[in-house]
């Protein structure tokens, strides 16, 4: 009769852990690893983090020339053409939120995508700041040949960044400064200038190793000649 109650406690006991440890699994949210794109390729289904942003930057020019209005549905994206629609997926609820690409950014170790004041209450980014999203990509605007550089560092003194650019331009070859129009200005090193996102992955991966952190980002309108390349944040 004590062994029959043992095995009966034994049992409940093992239930309980197995339910436990099922409802902790649902709670779990894994960012997938993001697709890879081949040389020239947009990629569709990124995933990463997700961040927001509003003031200082709500009405001034965004990469693109516009004004950002942080009430707009309107994200920033390192690579992505202006004027491309992504659907942004809150993996930790499954909201969603259309947005158009305006700016550039953010310039912060995994993160993807940075998005309006607006756009980040439609899913419930505002509080937590920083969540997994995963991005569809709805349209592409038709755009010419594109180009892609490494950001490899940010400076708030420019004679630091003249500097840096030197150092860089030695190993890597001809680099430039992107002023970003800020209180106070940040003085942004770029390298490089390659037509496919693949080979501005390898540079960047190069650079790295003399930096400890590198961007892929997109050259934008006139910046065809490096040295005309567009502010951006």
């Amino acid at each position: 009769m004590a062994s029959r109650r043992f095995i009966a406690v034994a049992a409940l006991a093992i239930g309980a852990l197995l339910l436990a440890a099922c409802a902790k699994k649902r709670h779990t949210v894994a960012v997938p690893a993001p697709p890879r794109a081949a040389a020239g390729e947009i990629v569709n289904g990124e995933s990463g983090l997700a961040s927001w942003y509003g003031h200082p930057y709500h009405g001034r020019p965004a990469a693109d020339g516009e004004i950002y209005d942080m009430e707009q549905l309107t994200a920033a994206h390192r690579t992505l053409p202006f004027n491309t629609w992504v659907r942004v997926v809150n993996l930790t609820n499954s909201k969603t939120v259309d947005v158009r690409i305006t700016d550039r950014g953010p310039f912060v170790e995994n993160r993807i995508i940075d998005l309006s004041h607006a756009a980040a209450a439609a899913i419930d980014l505002v509080g937590p700041g920083v969540a997994p999203v995963r991005l569809d990509i709805l349209s592409l605007p038709v755009t010419s040949q594109n180009w892609y550089a490494v950001q490899a560092g940010a400076f708030l003194d420019r004679d630091r960044a003249e500097r840096f650019l030197a150092s860089l331009e030695r190993d890597f070859g001809p680099a430039h400064l992107v002023q970003r129009a800020d209180s106070p200005t940040l003085w942004r090193v770029v390298v490089g200038r390659v037509p496919s996102e693949a080979a501005a992955s390898a540079l960047a991966a190069r650079v790295r190793v003399h930096t400890g952190t590198a961007f892929v980002v997109r050259l934008d309108g006139p910046q065809q000649d490096p040295d005309a390349a567009a502010a951006s944040r």
